[in-house]
C-alpha cells in the first residue's frame, strides 16, 4: 500500500508543478486550483508514505521520480526539450531511485 500512496503523490505532485507554469503566477484561476489541490494531496499523500518508509529514502524516489517525470509532461506541454547533459542527469536519477528500490533496506518492500 506504501507504493500506492508514493505513486499516487508523485502524480499530484507532478500534475502541481506542471500547471504552476500554465497558472502564470496564480493570475489564471484554473490551473492555480490544479497546483493547490495537487500540492496538498501529494503532501498528504507523502505524508502517509512516511508512516513505514525512512524520509530520506521517500524524498529521494519522490523527488527523482518527479523531476524525470515533470520533464517529459513540459516537453508534451510546453515543447521544453532537454538537451544531452540533462537528459544524462536524469538517467542517473533513475539509476539511483532504481538502486534504492533495488538494494536498499531501508524500504519497504
Amino acid at each position: 500500500m506504501v507504493y500506492l500512496y508514493l505513486t499516487l503523490a508523485i502524480i499530484a505532485e507532478v500534475a502541481a508543478t506542471s500547471a504552476l507554469k500554465a497558472s502564470k503566477e496564480f493570475t489564471v484561476l484554473g490551473p492555480s486550483i490544479v497546483v493547490v489541490v495537487g500540492y496538498g494531496i501529494a503532501f498528504y499523500l507523502l505524508a502517509l508514505v512516511l508512516r513505514t518508509m525512512p524520509v530520506g529514502v521517500t524524498y529521494a524516489i519522490w523527488s527523482g521520480l518527479g523531476i524525470v517525470l515533470v520533464t517529459i509532461v513540459s516537453i508534451f506541454l510546453y515543447g521544453q526539450i532537454p538537451d544531452r547533459p540533462a537528459i544524462l542527469g536524469m538517467a542517473l536519477i533513475i539509476a539511483g531511485v532504481v538502486i534504492i528500490n533495488v538494494f536498499s533496506t531501508t524500504t519497504s518492500h
